[in-house]
């Protein structure tokens, strides 16, 4: 086998490049968590006083500057010797409840370390794991991730592109939002509908909990949340049923989306949130199909494979939901109302 120098030395440098992406993953939840990132976006400081200033070691703060610094993550300037953060890196890193919260993910990527037992036996078994078995740091990425996407883009870009739906809700709608987990998306449409009556089913009680403490501190007196298995949910008569990020999760997608039909107006529109992903493996091998496809090895495949489901994955794509939502469930009418980055958002009627 004849070896390419200059390939073999490209190749060498990205693997580089990941293998310190990787080994920095902890140190973006220490500036998460011990507030390094905050104080830092305030003013720029030297290592003494951003160490005195969240009472950590100065030691141990100098080097995670250096980490982070050669990640571009904090901006140095040798001349004064204080670190600083962009206006850029600050939407990224430190607002929770932002556009953008990019730390967050970061529990996901601990919740895999901790669950790296469990991939290797699932990866020869081809057992499953259910979501209860994670650790919870994967309860708290999870919200934290998706309630960012959801702050940019459900109010302001999502629902505006199903026909007719911002008009009911403004009016007076009954929505359900199925995989809720912690109720993020529920809050804050029925913060921004108080009109409309939200109801969060989720089969994990812990995050039902949750959901009905965070719903209580955000006086969100229209929405209340259930403990319920996505094909068991008693209600019925709703104008929207929502999916955010949940329905390849499913141990039955097909029985999943069968309820829904049969529980949803005539009327009515289910609004399935998914991963953006092509119909094709090969036009997702990019960046965010990386991030997806780690994510759905270690996540989503074994959540529904625990179940004995279809272990549709976190790449999808259009074409097989709509065989699972249309084929399967019972509706005649789909479509891609819109799209980002991350997200496709589906509609479907009956």
């Amino acid at each position: 086998m004849t070896v390419d120098e200059d390939k073999l030395n490209e190749f060498i440098g990205k693997a580089v490049g990941d293998l310190g992406a990787a080994i920095s993953a902890t140190l973006i939840l220490v500036g998460d968590r011990l507030g390094l990132y905050r104080e830092l976006a305030r003013g720029a400081l030297t290592p003494a006083e951003l160490a005195e200033r969240t009472d950590t070691d100065e030691r141990y703060i100098r080097e995670w500057l250096g980490n982070q610094g050669a990640g571009g993550y904090v901006e140095f300037d040798a001349s004064s010797g204080k670190w600083s953060m962009s206006p850029e890196q600050a939407l990224c890193l430190t607002d929770t409840n932002g556009p953008v919260d990019m730390p967050g993910a970061y529990n996901i990527v601990e919740a895999t370390f901790h669950a790296l037992g469990h991939t290797l036996e699932n990866f020869k078994s081809g057992n499953g794991m259910e979501w209860g078995e994670h650790h919870p740091c994967l309860f708290e990425g999870t919200e934290r991730f998706f309630r960012a996407g959801y702050n940019a883009s459900l109010i302001g870009s999502w629902l505006p592109a199903l026909d007719g739906v911002v008009e009911k809700l403004t009016k007076g709608a009954k929505v359900a939002d199925v995989g809720c987990g912690h109720g993020a998306s529920t809050i804050l449409m029925a913060k921004t509908y108080p009109e409309s009556e939200f109801i969060g089913y989720d089969y994990h009680a812990d995050s039902i909990r949750v959901a009905g403490e965070k719903a209580a501190a955000a006086g969100t007196a229209n929405a209340r949340f259930e403990l319920a298995d996505a094909t068991a949910y008693e209600g019925s008569g709703f104008d929207l049923i929502a999916f955010f990020d949940c329905l390849h999760d499913m141990g039955d997608p097909t029985s999943v989306s069968r309820h829904a039909r049969q529980a949803i107006k005539d009327d009515g529109t289910a609004m399935i949130v998914e991963p953006f992903a092509n119909d094709q493996m090969q036009d997702n091998l990019n960046p965010v199909g990386r991030v997806m496809y780690g994510a759905s090895a270690q996540i989503c495949v074994p959540v529904s494979l625990a179940r004995n489901g279809p272990a549709l994955g976190a790449q999808a794509g259009e074409a097989r939901l709509r065989d699972v939502v249309v084929d399967g469930g019972g509706f005649t009418r789909f479509r891609r109302a819109t799209e980002t980055p991350f997200n496709l958002v589906l509609e479907a009627r009956p």
